[in-house]
């Protein structure tokens, strides 16, 4: 699917203990949020037509692309949603209508000094990954499909198969459905360029308003081995999303899963 003309943001922290995880807390220590468990924010990791890296697009299937550089990148296992995005007449987000999901590959390099947290984010073609097909959403609330959904990923190294990120249900997201959906069209029209964060409403006009947004919603808690080691060439990352009343977890394929599986390079 060409995504070339959708703006792709990711949410920050909407997963318990991410962050920490992550070694990210830091850096949003001075952002306030109005509850304890949501969010801290939406960062861009690719802006169609900007003259910038983020104007780059990274969003690979099959391979994952490391930097030539000591990158320390980490995966971080998440489900993408296809939005359709409504504004009103003076181009303020109104609505976020959710089309289909997929999985997603937000990998991230750990990166000193990084002001922004879209410097860590995209870095050259395949710095990201998508899953291999699409689920249908029929309603973005409770009682539609994604209520039966597991996140899961892992990495194979050296013929072992590791889990990377714990198996998590699309529920465990701090903020989902309805209460995700206002919360990110408040982000878009409100977020200011502070600490780590970007004024996203800037993002929106530079890249001429566009007509969707592919919006990776969070990052599960890594595992032991997640935590503990960052990718090298030759690995093989696994990123699943299936249906726990029909599949399991492990890589065979079935109708209702969608794995995402990169080799990296």
């Amino acid at each position: 699917m060409d995504l070339k003309n959708t703006i792709g943001l990711g949410v920050a922290g909407n997963f318990a203990h991410h962050l920490e995880q992550a070694g990210e807390l830091k850096d949003f220590e001075h952002v306030v949020t109005v509850e304890p468990d949501a969010p801290k924010g939406i960062f861009p990791f690719y802006l169609p037509g900007s003259d910038t890296f983020l104007g780059l697009y990274s969003i690979g299937t099959d391979r994952l692309e490391l930097p030539d550089y000591e990158a320390n990148a980490q995966v971080e296992p998440e489900i993408a949603v296809l939005f359709d995005i409504v504004y009103d007449d003076d181009k303020k987000v109104i609505d976020l209508i959710a089309k289909k999901f997929t999985t997603f590959n937000d990998c991230t390099i750990r990166k000193e000094g990084a002001k922004k947290i879209s410097e860590k984010k995209s870095w050259g073609p395949n710095s990201k990954g998508i899953g291999d097909k699409w689920i249908p959403i029929d309603k973005f609330e409770e009682g539609g499909v994604m209520d039966h959904y597991h996140l899961c990923s892992f990495v194979k190294r050296d013929g072992i198969l590791h889990p990377y990120g714990v198996d998590a249900p699309l529920l465990g997201y701090s903020y989902f459905y309805g209460k995700l959906k206002s919360w990110l069209i408040d982000k878009m029209n409100t977020q200011e360029d502070f600490g780590p964060l970007e004024n996203i409403s800037k993002h929106l006009k530079a890249c001429a308003y566009p007509k969707q947004a592919l919006i990776s919603i969070g990052a599960t808690a890594y595992a032991e081995f997640g935590e503990k080691n960052y990718l090298q060439s030759g690995d093989e990352v696994y990123v699943i999303a299936y249906d726990a009343r029909q599949d399991d977890s492990s890589l065979q394929p079935s109708p209702t899963k969608v794995v995402l599986h990169q080799k990296v390079q």
